[in-house]
């Protein structure tokens, strides 16, 4: 039984994550679970970052599959982008679990990074780990929400106006990402230095 409710829970939680934009958020999946369900907190929490972090990872996957038909400049740019944020890993990672830390959609930052060819594991353990606090958080949470619906906490979100403006300005700012030439923020490395005579 325990079993089969981690399976559902992990497939409900990983088709929600392979979304790239309006799915209903995985905190919703997790209070639900903590109110109706005999699975310990622990591991609702862990099946559901575990799951989380994959979807995301396939994501980031797919839109990087879908940007071999861009076009070459856009290619370029994305290329030079990911070569900038690889260039300050320590940065993207720390930035990465703040950013997983906080209630924005994901969902476009993986898109980006897949677009960008930016190494995705160390980019989705650093998600996964800001996900493991940000989920036990909403998992200790669930008793004062009981008389949430988890029906009402998904058409919330789908109704919000500030919900759907998020998600499609995040999705737009997508464009203007593949457009700027990213190489101008690189470290030029063919300037040689030149001995003086």
């Amino acid at each position: 039984m325990i079993m089969t409710s981690c399976l559902i829970l992990f497939l409900v939680v990983l088709g929600i994550n392979l979304l790239p934009a309006f799915g209903p958020p995985t905190w919703s999946i997790i209070v639900f679970y903590g109110l109706n369900s005999d699975l310990p907190l622990a591991l609702i929490v862990v099946v559901s970052a575990f799951a989380a972090a994959a979807g995301r990872l396939l994501l980031a996957y797919g839109f990087r599959f879908l940007g071999r038909w861009l076009p070459e400049k856009q290619k370029r740019n994305l290329a030079a982008a990911g070569e900038a944020l690889e260039a300050r890993q320590s940065n993207v990672i720390l930035g990465l679990g703040l950013f997983a830390l906080s209630p924005l959609p994901s969902a476009q930052l993986f898109a980006a990074a897949g677009l960008a060819r930016v190494r995705l594991l160390h980019f989705t353990a650093a998600f996964f780990a800001g996900r493991l606090v940000s989920y036990s958080l909403y998992a200790a949470s669930a008793k004062g929400l009981r008389g949430t619906s988890l029906g009402d906490a998904f058409a919330d979100t789908l109704k919000s106006p500030w919900g759907i403006a998020l998600q499609i300005g995040m999705i737009l700012l997508l464009i203007p990402l593949m457009q700027i030439d990213w190489s101008r923020f690189l470290p030029r490395t063919d300037d040689k230095p030149t001995s003086e005579t």
